[in-house]
């Protein structure tokens, strides 16, 4: 796996810039918008940043490195614009992942257990509809 610095490499430049754009109504649009799109890997892992950055025992500065990179996930400009088949959600979950890796130490199994809760319940509900 490699090592937190190289993943954090993977972040968009300037996550701090990012991270001033990050809106959590933003984010729970475009995760129930794009859910089903984006694909289960991809809300998991957004999901785990989203929690971890809602916990108080998370320090500040990891919680900027989150906020930038789900600032970049809600955000209309990609690298890979979002609405190309099989693609376009490839460099949201780089960067997701990236961060994860930079903040693992903070994604605790309570973290990981309610992002695969809540996005298994979105996939059943969606399947279920659709």
């Amino acid at each position: 796996m490699p090592e937190a610095s190289d993943q954090q490499a993977l972040l968009p430049y300037n996550a701090e810039k990012y991270g001033k754009n990050y809106s959590e109504d933003q984010f729970w649009s475009k995760v129930r918008r794009f859910a089903k799109v984006a694909g289960k890997r991809v809300v998991e892992t957004a999901l785990q940043l989203y929690f971890a950055a809602e916990s108080p025992q998370t320090p500040a500065k990891a919680k900027g490195i989150i906020y930038g990179a789900l600032a970049y996930f809600i955000s209309p400009v990609d690298f890979i614009p979002d609405l190309l088949p099989g693609l376009g959600y490839t460099d949201d979950l780089t960067v997701l992942a990236a961060a994860i890796g930079v903040v693992a130490a903070h994604i605790t199994p309570e973290i990981r257990q309610r992002a695969a809760q809540k996005t298994n319940e979105w996939f059943r509900e969606s399947s279920s509809t659709g």
